[in-house]
């Protein structure tokens, strides 16, 4: 069973930076991809940032413009993402995603963790 959970989450002024985690049990980082999603009030859930299995290849949403990172440690379980330049528009609630499989994937979800940012 895959189960995700996020934190680092919380408050932060324009120009700041956060750091979120996603701590993760019964991952096979062989056949899943792991990705960072969000969704700001009233707005669909977007993709922010995934990583491939290997780890060595991020894909960044053109919003992020060089200003977040997405790094997995395979040993400790966990996905991070490190945003910096924040902006106010980064609010929203930062979803950890797991797609698992190879020919039938599977997308499981964290619970999410806030993000606000103010001016």
């Amino acid at each position: 069973q895959v189960l995700l959970g996020e934190s680092g989450g919380g408050s932060a002024q324009a120009g700041g930076s956060l750091k979120l985690t996603c701590a993760t049990s019964g991952v096979n980082w062989e056949i899943c991809v792991m990705a960072w999603y969000r969704q700001a009030p009233g707005q669909e859930r977007e993709l922010v940032s995934n990583i491939s299995r290997s780890g060595a290849t991020p894909y960044y949403a053109d919003f992020v413009e060089g200003r977040f990172t997405i790094s997995q440690d395979n040993y400790m379980g966990t996905v991070t993402l490190e945003m910096n330049s924040l902006r106010t528009d980064d609010t929203a609630v930062y979803f950890c995603s797991a797609l698992c499989g190879l020919e039938d994937p599977y997308r499981y979800w964290g619970r999410g963790t806030q993000v606000t940012v103010s001016s």
